[in-house]
């Protein structure tokens, strides 16, 4: 019984190893296909933000892109969920953004700002470009207890494109306005005086900032040609808008749940379609005029 259970245990043991090495290989094999995908673009390659061209012969450059490249390319859930939403939401954002003379790129400063979802911070910023409550009156946004245009999609482009195009105006350069969403004109403008510099990427910022503008370099490559980097997304598998309508409202006393109902649809459809509105009613003593997206079926 001894050399029987020997025999079989030699048998497993070789079974055990050839499994194990055939999985290695597979492995290997895997990573190599993958590290493929994600190789930067050498410095003979001209890439850009903004028709501002990107110092790749800057070594610090190269591997600050490396490295978001590979974070978001292996966080495929996150990428793939964000291509999918893009097919839903670029197609309002662009107009918006080429109507107030603002360079295309700057819809992927959405994307890593809040992934093209209605997030919030720990600070309080908010929505697809992240406001804070008080920066968001300041460009024309009302925030209060019944309403958060933070959330409105097109009222938060068109005051995100307001903040660039007057960051565009104090730097003359789109990068640093991009940089600036981030850290704020004040922190760049005193980093610039003080290491006596004129370029983003000759600036030394905190991490944050730092990887910020390589962040959305690196988103703009992956949208800009996702097979490249292992991502294929059909436009039957992108997300898109049900077929929808515009009602004005302006009456006082709104009671969401029973507008919702009046026009064939849930009060989840309505803040669905409307994430702006808070709460289930709106006393709007000055009848300000609302447009409202419903159902159009």
């Amino acid at each position: 019984m001894k050399n029987n259970f020997l025999s079989k245990f030699t048998v497993f043991s070789l079974l055990f190893v050839i499994i194990f090495l055939t999985q290695c290989n597979t492995v290997n094999s895997t990573s190599t296909t993958h590290l493929k995908l994600q190789s930067i673009p050498s410095q003979s390659k001209t890439i850009s933000f903004a028709n501002e061209k990107v110092p790749l012969d800057k070594y610090y450059i190269q591997e600050r892109l490396d490295r978001e490249l590979l974070v978001n390319t292996f966080w495929h859930s996150n990428t793939i969920l964000v291509l999918k939403r893009s097919k839903k939401y670029f197609p309002i954002i662009e107009p918006i953004l080429s109507k107030n003379g603002i360079p295309d790129d700057f819809k992927y400063l959405a994307v890593i700002e809040s992934g093209l979802i209605h997030a919030k911070s720990p600070a309080g910023a908010e929505g697809f470009w992240q406001f804070m409550p008080q920066t968001a009156r300041e460009y024309g946004l009302e925030v209060n207890a019944d309403v958060d245009e933070r959330l409105h999609l097109i009222k938060s482009t068109e005051s995100a494109a307001a903040y660039l195009k007057y960051a565009y105006e104090v730097f003359g350069n789109w990068t640093l306005a991009a940089a600036s969403y981030n850290a704020g004109m004040q922190r760049i403008q005193s980093a610039m005086n003080k290491q006596k510099a004129k370029s983003y990427y000759d600036l030394f910022l905190n991490e944050e900032t730092s990887r910020y503008m390589h962040r959305l370099l690196a988103t703009k490559l992956i949208f800009e040609s996702p097979e490249s980097y292992g991502f294929a997304i059909t436009d039957e598998e992108a997300y898109a808008f049900p077929e929808i309508k515009l009602v004005r409202i302006s009456k006082s006393n709104i009671n969401w749940v029973d507008f919702a109902l009046s026009h064939n649809m849930s009060y989840a459809d309505l803040r669905e379609l409307n994430p702006w509105i808070k709460g289930h009613s709106n006393a709007n003593r000055n009848q300000k005029e609302y447009e409202i997206q419903v159902l159009g079926n």
